[in-house]
């Protein structure tokens, strides 16, 4: 059951599985290190790789100098490096070139100077800050503030899990600029300076991801308007515009997971037996590998289908969530089955599954948990009837 792909795009992703399989899946027990980054070794080796197969800044638009590679090719990438841990699951080890977030290209020329171009060139790296201790996936909840003060704004609150935060140049912040409006209209991004007075990093949270996310303070922080990226009242929307890809790229890494665990469970119970018969004949284990099967199918067809609808300027958001809710929601059942299936060894740091566990019960929760993504969905269908 095959989502029907053109030929460059089949092409492709034979390219990028010989790549993960050869390249990534024989070592991939060995490339991460006590800090849950890759080596040296393995991330020079994989940048250079990435390069010569042409994924470096696949994400970044030609006129920046990147491959401007189109949506259905960014998921086939994202699938096929969800099959394994050889790499850290967020970020990806950075093997296809700086994480640069939307709402960067569509800062002015002046500020492009300031803060796109140095990310693009590897000189600067930035963190983006929403989640907040009380609200995490209500942003309408946000409490940190922005309050305009002449031709500054004055920033006060607490941001939550930021990713990257300790390595981060500069923030991109989401404040409140009118609570009464918030997620509608009242909320505003601003690029901030990490070194700015007032800006402290206070806590680090150790995470069963093998991340550092941080939580990030902010008192009486002076931001110039110019650093204010779009119309005061437009952050949440330049905010989703991000988010939306990182929804289709949370399906396409939970098909890819989905497809590695049932790979490593049909391949365990075609070789383990116990009290002479072999696992694959035992109907509880057929049931497991058949289910994910099944699912497996429902979810690539829905991850190509919201890319190729995406591409032609068709998809909604409902379309996003859905594919984000089922395939992380699989993920997770794939690599939960898969380690059941394997017993004790499932339980060890011998094998990925584990880490596909870890990983995937995590996604259930970020950018967007599976609540509120039914909450969305149902007040959209419903939408229909009223």
């Amino acid at each position: 059951m095959e989502y029907p792909l053109s030929e460059e795009h089949q092409m492709f992703r034979e390219t990028m599985k010989r790549f993960v399989d050869e390249e990534m899946i024989p070592v991939e027990m060995e490339t991460i290190g006590d800090n849950g980054e890759l080596k040296p070794e393995w991330r020079e080796k994989y940048h250079a790789r990435a390069k010569e197969l042409g994924l470096w800044k696949m994400e970044v638009p030609e006129e920046y100098g990147g491959v401007g590679a189109d949506l259905m090719s960014l998921v086939i990438v994202w699938e096929q490096l969800g099959r394994t841990v050889a790499v850290p699951t967020r970020g990806l080890g950075g093997i296809m070139g700086p994480q640069v977030r939307a709402p960067l290209y569509e800062l002015s020329d002046e500020m492009k100077q300031q803060y796109l171009y140095p990310v693009l060139n590897g000189e600067k790296e930035a963190c983006f800050a929403q989640t907040e201790p009380d609200a995490g996936g209500d942003p309408g909840g946000m409490r940190t503030t922005a309050v305009r003060d002449g031709d500054h704004y004055v920033i006060n609150g607490t941001k939550r899990f930021i990713t990257g935060a300790e390595e981060a140049d500069f923030a991109q912040l989401l404040a409140a600029t009118d609570r009464e409006k918030g997620s509608r209209g009242g909320i505003s991004m601003f690029l901030v300076d990490m070194d700015t007075p007032g800006v402290k990093i206070t806590t680090k949270f150790e995470t069963m991801m093998g991340d550092w996310p941080c939580e990030i303070h902010f008192e009486d922080v002076r931001v110039p308007v110019e650093k204010r990226i779009g119309e005061e009242g437009q952050g949440f929307a330049l905010g989703q515009r991000f988010l939306a890809n990182g929804r289709l790229k949370h399906g396409a890494r939970g098909v890819g997971t989905a497809q590695r665990c049932l790979d490593l469970m049909c391949e365990y119970a075609q070789a383990r037996v116990t009290f002479g018969e072999k696992l694959a004949n035992r109907q509880a284990v057929q049931w497991m590998i058949t289910d994910t099967y099944v699912e497996l199918q429902a979810a690539r067809l829905m991850v190509y289908n919201t890319a190729d609808r995406a591409a032609q300027g068709l998809v909604d958001r409902t379309d996003g969530f859905v594919q984000k809710m089922y395939a992380d929601e699989l993920g997770f059942r794939a690599a939960d089955r898969c380690m059941q299936v394997h017993g004790g060894i499932g339980l060890t740091k011998d094998l990925p599954i584990e880490n596909f566990w870890r990983q995937s019960r995590s996604f259930r929760i970020t950018e967007g948990p599976t609540e509120i993504m039914k909450m969305v969905i149902a007040r959209n269908v419903l939408r229909e009837y009223g």
